[in-house]
């Protein structure tokens, strides 16, 4: 069993990340990946949007809106450099009332403080970037926003590290502690490091907790599905956004450009009832459906930071009419009968507080000078992974070596 200076657990876009970050600034260090799956991108890192955020839905003094500015850009110049696939389809957020020009305008102070290129727009403007596009009075225009194909990113990644010596090991799933400094996989192996850094997404507070940390934390998962437009028309330009609630994380019903230019709108945001309660009775496991169910009933039957009404609302989108009629009021027109078809479903996994019952909105790492937890990944960790990581290893993979 030979031993690794970094041991990352888990491959999908953060722990990449990690690894290139740490392999670019040492190409001596000898670092080992290990990861459940058969290749990168089978989760999270895979199943999301794909649109590379701006970074003005958040306040200016919190991690996620540096880290979304900076990703933006670094995601964006990775992809060209790489000649990835990127689609400069900008993004709009519309509103429907005066209330709501409310919210448009602290997005505006928002983007502003966090140094992000974002601009007040009047109809007329927004007509001649999406003709199609309906808002009152106002809207924000986010030119820097765009998609991207996020397995062929997180493949690129994963090619670059290993080309620069970073070992990964696929079907290799993390089965438990035997040390501080050593793990063991499902298959019966063994992994050494000086230091352990979990990105295991949806399971990072579970493997946190065998090294006696993620003690106030556990993942609720929620389940995101987009409906895919199938007309032959191309009837939206741009990524259209409705003005969010700034208190709830998740972002609304909205219409995404992807990278081949298909329209889609979502995603739901339905509570799962287990980590990877992806379709139907796939990958179920008993236990996790008995914790997450009990967690969700007390969320549900205390209404803690309004999860019933949103559980509520968030079922009556499987009833297509009524999710397609949710993205109708941002537009003109558009073909309802269209949008045939589903996308594959991913899974959000959302970290709560077990103590104050409320979903944790920024990053959150916990650690020590031998392993490192990153507990919560939050969106959009895909547009802010290089920032992130970067400050995973400055802030706690270096700083704390031994």
């Amino acid at each position: 069993m030979a031993r690794a200076d970094f041991l990352i657990i888990g491959g999908g876009v953060i722990g990449l990340a990690i690894a290139r970050d740490l392999i670019n600034r040492n190409p001596d260090y000898k670092i080992t990946i290990i990861e459940k799956e058969p290749d990168v991108a089978y989760h999270g890192s895979g199943r999301n949007s794909g649109v590379l955020h701006a970074g003005f839905y958040y306040t200016a003094d919190s991690l996620k809106a540096r880290f979304t500015r900076d990703g933006n850009r670094q995601m964006r110049e990775y992809c060209y450099a790489n000649n990835l696939g990127i689609n400069e389809c900008a993004k709009v957020v519309v509103t429907k009332n005066e209330k709501e020009l409310e919210s448009l305008y602290e997005l505006e102070k928002r983007g502003k403080a966090n140094s992000v290129d974002i601009k007040l727009i009047d109809e007329e403007e927004l007509k001649a970037i999406d003709p199609n596009a309906k808002t009152f009075k106002h809207a924000l225009y986010s030119p820097t926003t765009a998609t991207v194909d996020p397995i062929e990113v997180n493949k690129c990644i994963r090619d670059e590290v290993v080309s620069k010596g970073v070992e990964i090991f696929f079907n290799e799933k993390y089965a438990r502690r035997i040390d501080d400094h050593t793990i063991q996989t499902e298959s019966g192996k063994k992994y050494a490091a000086d230091k352990i850094i979990n990105a295991a997404g949806l399971y990072a507070d579970k493997v946190a907790r065998d090294f006696g940390f993620s003690k106030s934390y556990t993942i609720i998962p929620f389940k995101g599905i987009y409906l895919k437009y199938k007309g032959e028309d191309k009837r939206i330009k741009t990524n259209i956004y409705p003005v969010p609630d700034l208190g709830n994380p998740f972002l609304g019903v909205h219409y995404t450009i992807t990278i081949d230019g298909t329209t889609k709108i979502g995603p739901t945001s339905i509570p799962a009832f287990w980590r990877e309660n992806y379709k139907g009775w796939g990958k179920f496991k008993f236990g996790e459906l008995v914790n997450i169910f009990s967690w969700e009933a007390l969320l549900f039957l205390t209404n803690a930071f309004g999860f019933r009404n949103l559980a509520f609302r968030e079922v009556k989108k499987y009833n297509r009419k009524h999710f397609v009629n949710l993205a109708r009021t941002m537009v003109y027109d558009i073909n309802a009968k269209g949008f045939k078809e589903w996308s594959k479903p991913g899974i959000r996994a959302q970290l709560l507080n077990k103590k104050t019952k409320e979903l944790v909105m920024d990053f959150v790492v916990e650690g020590d000078d031998k392993t490192i937890h990153v507990l919560n990944a939050v969106s959009p960790a895909f547009t802010s992974s290089f920032p992130f990581a970067k400050w995973v290893v400055d802030e706690y993979v270096l700083k704390t070596k031994s």
